[in-house]
């Protein structure tokens, strides 16, 4: 009984944490309408949140707090992708011309989404803070804090699947090439808005 409502405890604030309009999400979600390497995307997102959801429940949060040379350092880094993927995506805006392709096939090397699925989940300070630190710090106040854990995980296993592929029931939108103009437009002024964000910290 006490698992289980530690576990609820964990499943409700790591959705409300997880859910939410951001890099990641944005990137999942256009990977899913174009069908390109979601399986892999998926894995390395849920892989990122049981990484630092366990780092964080195994006592870590004071190691990310303890040193503020290194959270510097991944909000630069984070903030410099986050704005060179918001021109990318501005140009695709600009430029159009792409439109899905119904059959699902992908021209993109796995490596290179493989890359920038690791970049978007481990160069956001806001991922250490969120789930090593707050949700480290939550699940020691739990009875049971492993069972707390285990609800954030499954929370972040049923988003990001359902995210990945459940972007496929609007494919059809996306074959005409004005919606990906619109995407890649509004996925710029997210990346830059949040790039800039993380400057300004």
């Amino acid at each position: 009984m006490q698992f289980c409502q530690s576990a609820l405890a964990g499943f409700l604030t790591g959705a409300g944490l997880i859910i939410a309009i951001g890099a990641q999400n944005a990137f999942v979600l256009r990977q899913g309408l174009k069908g390109s390497h979601v399986l892999l995307v998926v894995l390395c997102c849920i892989f990122g949140d049981v990484v630092c959801i366990s780092a964080g429940t195994a006592g870590m949060g004071a190691l990310v707090t303890g040193f503020p040379a290194l959270m510097t350092a991944v909000r630069w880094g984070g903030a410099l992708f986050l704005l060179a993927y918001a021109l990318m995506a501005a140009q695709r805006a600009v430029k159009g011309g792409e439109r899905l392709l119904l059959d699902g096939k992908s021209e993109e090397r796995a490596g290179k989404v493989l890359a920038a699925c690791l970049a978007f989940t481990f160069l956001n300070p806001h991922v250490y803070l969120d789930t090593v630190v707050l949700l480290g710090s939550l699940s020691a106040q739990q009875l049971v804090p492993w069972g707390f854990a285990a609800g954030a995980v499954t929370a972040s296993v049923l988003w990001f699947v359902s995210l990945g592929y459940g972007a496929a029931l609007l494919r059809p939108v996306f074959a005409r090439s004005a919606a990906w103009r619109g995407l890649d437009a509004l996925i710029a002024v997210v990346m830059a808005v949040l790039g800039l964000g993380l400057l300004w910290e």
